[in-house]
């Protein structure tokens, strides 16, 4: 007997995600109270996406969507298609800034395609095709589970494990206008670094699991980084220059994800001005992950 499909439409919320958090490059994840949704109904022929909020315009509307690229591969994986699927985003999530909006858009696609479908599999299973398709955990891992995330991957591909978070952490996102692109942020990384840099990373990276589970008074220390943002500030000077400004008035400040978002870890002075082009929002962190 073939795969089989529900006949009601389903729905899947994603949260934004904020990865590195520092120190913890392409291991640490935050997922954050701000959302995209996503509504999939199996159709009889061919794949189509309408797209409003972020991206509308931009976005394709056909099965080269991320969203339907992620459902087909989540199909695969369980073993059959449908012959087609029509599929709603509403997208609050801002696009290419370092938020996870990738991420965001194949979580839905997997958690849409795990929700028709009658043949189930894991959240391990979603995780390991999430990640593929990414091409690395760290953003994946928060949105699909939510709150504070450490990921890996072995042989068999991507793990995870979620950990809750001080009630006192209350993250704040700067968000620009300009976009920035993953592939430009990591081809400015170096293929080597001082191995005291790297103890420096690890060192921090173990403090910041802590600080944000029980001591958020740790975080300006625990938030130091000398592995990633350094090497990209050329690119971004203007989120280097905030991270900056926010460290050298006591908030614990980083890069969020390949930027050029900066994430600060408030509170932020009353009277901190970022400057017209930045939109800053205080955001929670999400607990619960891409429901569907």
């Amino acid at each position: 007997m073939g795969l089989t499909f529900a006949s009601e439409p389903v729905h899947v919320r994603t949260p934004a995600t904020s990865a590195n958090l520092g120190p913890g490059f392409d291991s640490l994840g935050l997922a954050l109270t701000l959302y995209d949704d996503l509504t999939a109904r199996v159709t009889g022929d061919r794949c189509t996406v309408s797209v409003t909020g972020e991206g509308a315009g931009d976005l394709p509307s056909d099965e080269s969507h991320l969203v339907v690229r992620a459902m087909l591969a989540t199909f695969d994986e369980l073993g059959g298609r449908p012959a087609g699927v029509a599929v709603e985003c509403v997208n609050r999530i801002p696009q290419a800034r370092g938020l996870g909006s990738s991420s965001a858009a194949i979580v839905g696609g997997v958690q849409l395609a795990r929700a028709l479908a009658t043949t189930k599999i894991t959240d391990d299973d979603a995780l390991r095709i999430a990640a593929r398709l990414e091409g690395h955990p760290d953003n994946v891992a928060p949105c699909l589970l939510g709150g504070f995330t450490i990921a890996w991957t072995e042989a068999t591909g991507a793990r995870a494990v979620r950990l809750a978070v001080s009630g006192d952490v209350r993250p704040t996102i700067f968000v620009p206008q300009e976009r920035g692109l993953t592939s430009t942020a990591r081809a400015a990384l170096p293929p080597s670094v001082p191995h005291a840099d790297a103890a420096f990373n690890t060192s921090r990276a173990a403090l910041l699991v802590h600080a944000l589970q029980h001591d958020p008074g740790l975080l300006l220390t625990a938030t130091e980084d000398r592995l990633h943002q350094g090497y990209r500030a050329e690119a971004m000077p203007g989120t280097a220059s905030l991270v900056a400004s926010l460290r050298s008035v006591g908030v614990p400040a980083v890069v969020s994800g390949a930027g050029p978002t900066v994430l600060a870890f408030g509170p932020v002075p009353g009277d901190f001005h970022p400057g017209m082009t930045w939109r800053a929002e205080t955001l929670g962190v999400d607990s619960a992950g891409a429901l569907a």
